[in-house]
């Protein structure tokens, strides 16, 4: 079964409401004009509930299908980038500093021609609960929908969630079952010695000279603290210090992140951290303080249901690999698949930009096909008694 006919039949509505949304973007929980939106276009489809104000600017929306039956959940992320956009197209966004640089307004919209479909059609049991999240990029607004209840609240028995994938083919699907995204940790160093005259360095307790051996000191964590074949990655992504070339500064700051999947390389990456940063700061005579922030967990598919998705994804597409492995990429819907048995799959986005570039264009004819999916998955997950 390819593309649904009745949804093929939204394709010009859901790309004037993909461009709206993208000419329109809002950061982190601050996503009320999206909300808004959404909830205009949920009327329009006459769902049988609305809930709004959770996680601040989140939604949810309930569709009553036809005979008693269980929740399932499907969940689209709404909020954009901190960055300008490059791509100079009619729909660019109208906000300076804010993008829809990684798609969120397509997977908005592809849960909007679900929901059309599904309130017009009802074929199905039960009651499909649509999830509208904000803050996926910055902040874990799934984490604080769940903290508001939003899974026992709506009896949500299980729950699914879509990514563009830039690169592969338009409305082809991947996935895995297990472990798909890691967990994303951050960690800030903050160095202080003794500034002065750069002419005069003895004078000095360098706070660059001890920032750059942490630097060295940190590779050697991946390269001779973990097992090679344990997925494990830390990047320093930031180095600042200094304000004039002859001035040795008082402090230095460094931070990265680390992406682990399993909890025990996690802790040793910890532990490796409390004893590396106080070693580098007794050799170079500086102080040094270690802030270690646990972000969001491992993207953890339940076996069975990414079997039963990819059976979907296949009736809609002909191109689905249901074992490519894991990748060091991170997502929020980790904390709804802790909660609840469910999967994550990607969709094809076609030969554009990458994720998060200024030259991204979510590409709108993967709407019909990611709204197919999720119309399936109902579908057939609760079939009409």
């Amino acid at each position: 079964m390819p593309i649904i006919n009745r949804i093929a039949g939204y394709a010009d509505e859901m790309q004037e409401w993909r461009r709206h949304l993208h000419a329109h973007p809002e950061l982190a929980f601050d996503c009320h004009q999206t909300a808004a939106f959404v909830v205009e276009r949920l009327r329009e489809f006459g769902v049988d509930e609305i809930h709004e104000g959770i996680a601040r600017s989140g939604v949810v929306a309930i569709i009553e299908g036809n005979g008693q039956g269980p929740t399932i959940g499907l969940r689209a992320d709404m909020d954009a980038l901190p960055m300008d956009e490059l791509t100079g197209l009619e729909h660019a966004s109208t906000v300076q500093g804010k993008m829809h640089a990684c798609g969120h307004d397509g997977h908005t919209t592809m849960l909007l021609g679900a929901a059309k479909y599904l309130a017009e059609t009802r074929n199905f049991s039960g009651r499909v609960a649509l999830i509208f999240q904000p803050a996926e990029e910055d902040g874990g607004g799934a984490d604080i929908m769940v903290q508001e209840g939003v899974m026992d609240r709506f009896d949500i028995g299980q729950v699914y969630a879509l990514h563009n994938a830039p690169g592969t083919d338009v409305g082809a699907f991947y996935t895995t079952p297990g472990p798909i995204l890691a967990a994303v940790d951050e960690f800030r160093v903050r160095i202080t010695g003794k500034g002065g005259h750069a002419a005069q360095p003895h004078e000095t307790k360098d706070p660059i000279a001890a920032a750059v051996a942490l630097y060295n000191a940190v590779q050697t964590i991946v390269s001779r603290n973990h097992f090679a074949q344990d997925d494990l990655v830390i990047s320093v992504t930031q180095f600042h210090a200094g304000s004039a070339d002859n001035v040795i500064p008082e402090t230095a700051n460094v931070s990265g992140t680390v992406r682990t999947f399993d909890k025990d390389t996690q802790a040793m990456v910890m532990r490796r951290l409390e004893e590396i940063v106080p070693g580098i700061a007794a050799t170079y005579g500086v102080s040094a303080e270690l802030s270690y922030e646990v972000g969001y967990p491992a993207t953890v598919n339940d076996a069975e249901k990414t079997a039963f998705a990819v059976e979907v994804a296949r009736e809609i597409s002909a191109e689905v690999k249901d074992d490519v492995g894991r990748e060091m990429g991170a997502e929020d819907f980790a904390y709804m698949l802790e909660k609840r048995p469910g999967a994550y799959l990607f969709i094809g986005n076609g030969d554009t930009a990458g994720l998060h570039h200024p030259l991204y264009d979510f590409d709108d004819s993967v709407s019909p096909v990611g709204a197919s999916y999720f119309a399936r998955l109902v579908e057939k997950a609760q079939p009409a008694r």
